[in-house]
């Protein structure tokens, strides 16, 4: 079985010819009652009582008259067979005698809470998502599972702790994603979620990731190692650009001529400017009265 619609017609027609149908079968039984009683007309009684069953038949039909807010769907049961759903806001008549349960397709969002699970390099993170979805079959919504509610906040949760344990929190390797990587991740978390609520009639327009870090027994260790390798690359960073600059000072001395210096004394400069140049404090000069060997 599928999603399809259910018939239904204008509400309102329906309960002006309830209305009038009510008052002409209900003056007659009325009146067929009162002829029978005083006269014994038995063709009055007779008509009477049909007059009497059609009333019952038309209190009935008033059954089927129902209320559909905006954003919302009436799944429509006939002794507990499917025989479609009213989508149409409005008020509307269905099949008389029927069960009607209300599905939103209105847009919510649904927060994670925060779950605590190893990320792919086996360091405990806290994870937290916002998932933002609705209801786009109302059918698979109320028979493909319990509570299509419960069913999406279930589903979130698996595929946030998926997510996590498939990326490591920092990559530090080129090319490799992290869960710090915020558009990419939101995307997997996103696709994975469709794939997951797809058979719930669930249509998930947004996952994104709202919290994550370190869980708190390795949090002061991670800190100490996201410093200490913002300290390498910045090391790294100024070291290359010492020996370009040591490199561009000796090319320099040599094409004017300003001074001819031997392999150790070359050595000594190329050693004194990385010093002054990557140096984490100020240098002190010593002044070389003597000559440039003494």
């Amino acid at each position: 079985m599928k999603l399809r619609p259910a018939f239904h017609v204008n509400g309102f027609l329906v309960l002006l010819a309830w209305l009038v149908l009510t008052l002409v079968f209900g003056g007659a039984a009325a009146v067929g009652y009162v002829a029978a009683a005083k006269d014994g007309n038995t063709p009055a009684l007779i008509a009477a009582i049909a007059a009497t069953v059609v009333v019952v038949a038309l209190a009935l039909s008033a059954t089927g008259l129902v209320i559909v807010d905006p954003n919302e769907a009436k799944v429509v049961q006939f002794f507990g067979r499917y025989i479609g759903s009213v989508s149409e806001p409005g008020f509307f008549s269905v099949v008389p005698l029927t069960d009607r349960k209300s599905i939103s397709l209105r847009v919510r969002n649904f927060e994670t809470q925060k779950l605590k699970v190893n990320d792919a390099d086996g360091n405990p993170v806290e994870i937290a998502a916002v998932v933002v979805y609705r209801v786009v079959d109302s059918f698979k919504a109320a028979f493909s599972v319990d509570d299509y509610e419960e069913y999406v906040e279930t589903q979130s949760e698996a595929a946030v702790r998926h997510l996590a344990t498939t990326h490591p929190y920092d990559a530090h390797d080129a090319g490799r994603t992290s869960l710090r990587d915020g558009a990419e991740v939101a995307e997997e978390l996103t696709v994975e979620l469709r794939d997951r609520t797809e058979m719930a009639g669930i249509e998930v327009l947004e996952a994104r990731i709202t919290h994550l870090a370190y869980a708190p027994e390795i949090a002061q260790a991670m800190l100490v190692r996201q410093q200490a390798a913002q300290v390498v690359a910045a090391r790294t960073h100024i070291v290359e650009g010492a020996v370009g600059m040591v490199g561009l000072a000796l090319d320099r001395l040599t094409q004017q001529g300003v001074v001819e210096l031997d392999e150790e004394r070359r050595a000594a400069m190329v050693s004194n400017l990385l010093v002054v140049l990557c140096g984490d404090r100020a240098t002190q000069p010593v002044v070389n009265a003597g000559t440039l060997y003494s």
